[in-house]
């Protein structure tokens, strides 16, 4: 398994930022309103199917059950019925990952050993007092050690946001270090900004800069449990952060928008975004995916409408 190390923090790469709102969010317009209307049904079909492959299936609810992890391990597994689909065409279908508590991984890894899957999906564990974060950081560390002792591939840590809220940006990356050490290389470190609870965009930006400095594999915006979640706008600013740590570093970290996405349509404008300032290179499971819990309700429904329309 190959994951990110952490570099030496460096403060310079924080100073004299700024985000211009507006621009942001005329960029986010540019970028994705004329594509989307241009797609036809085959192309949005792929992109459909697309989208189902980044996903990382979510149940992360207070009445989770071992069934209900059974049956998000089934649906991860077999979306659609087999005799709908042309692998040939398509390959194998199947979702990026599931996510659960870490009570819950062990439930998940039995599940996908049975349905003999583990080697291709991964289990993600959302850990470190999420959604929050509040909680000292000793038991944090032993949240990701449980879960990666039950089986998780993966681990989705969330980040305290009142260092982000007073700029403590050292500490930030010593808390993440740490977890990217518990981690070891075990599991791939995708780290939950809050982006709804972090202020600002320039904290957001600043965020994104120490999480990848710490080791991160991935930067995701949101627990889904914020009043604001993933949007277009914030997704664009986390990454030009992808881009500029790329070109100081030469290493490529991954985005996961979580919350808030929920239809195709919403799924095929961060995909078009992704393609247009990052590339065709990091739309994979390696570098992109979407945390959801409904969008496969919507996959599924445009799925056989857009079959029906590219025949």
């Amino acid at each position: 398994m190959i994951v990110n190390q952490e570099i030496p923090f460096d403060a310079s790469c924080l100073e004299k930022v700024y985000v211009n709102l507006r621009s942001v969010e005329r960029s986010v317009d540019l970028l994705t309103s004329s594509l989307i209307k241009r797609q036809s049904s085959a192309e949005l079909l792929k992109w459909t199917l697309k989208a189902l492959s980044l996903t990382d299936l979510t149940t992360l609810s207070g009445d989770d059950t071992r069934a209900n992890v059974e049956r998000l391990c089934f649906r991860a597994a077999y979306p659609f019925p087999e005799r709908l689909t042309d692998p040939k065409l398509y390959g194998k279908i199947h979702t990026a990952a599931v996510c659960v508590y870490p009570s819950r991984v062990g439930d998940a890894h039995e599940s996908l050993k049975t349905l003999e899957k583990l080697d291709e999906i991964q289990i993600a564990a959302v850990a470190t007092g999420f959604p929050s974060g509040q909680y000292p950081l000793h038991s944090r560390l032993q949240e990701i050690e449980y879960a990666i002792g039950q089986g998780a591939t993966e681990i989705d840590i969330v980040v305290d946001r009142s260092l982000v809220l007073r700029n403590d940006w050292a500490q930030l990356y010593d808390e993440i270090v740490s977890m990217r050490k518990a981690c070891g290389d075990k599991a791939h470190l995708k780290t939950i900004l809050g982006i709804g609870e972090c202020g600002t965009m320039v904290n957001v930006y600043k965020a994104s800069m120490v999480a990848m400095m710490a080791g991160s594999d991935f930067i995701k915006t949101s627990t889904g449990k914020e009043a604001v979640n993933a949007t277009l706008p914030v997704g664009l600013v986390m990454i030009r952060a992808i881009q500029e740590f790329y070109r100081l570093t030469g290493k490529k970290i991954g985005l996961k928008p979580a919350g808030g996405v929920r239809t195709v349509k919403d799924a095929v404008a961060w995909i078009i975004m992704i393609q247009e300032t990052l590339g065709d290179e990091w739309l994979t499971p390696e570098l992109f995916r979407f945390g959801a819990s409904g969008l496969l309700d919507d996959i599924e429904k445009q799925y056989y409408n857009l079959s029906k329309k590219s025949k």
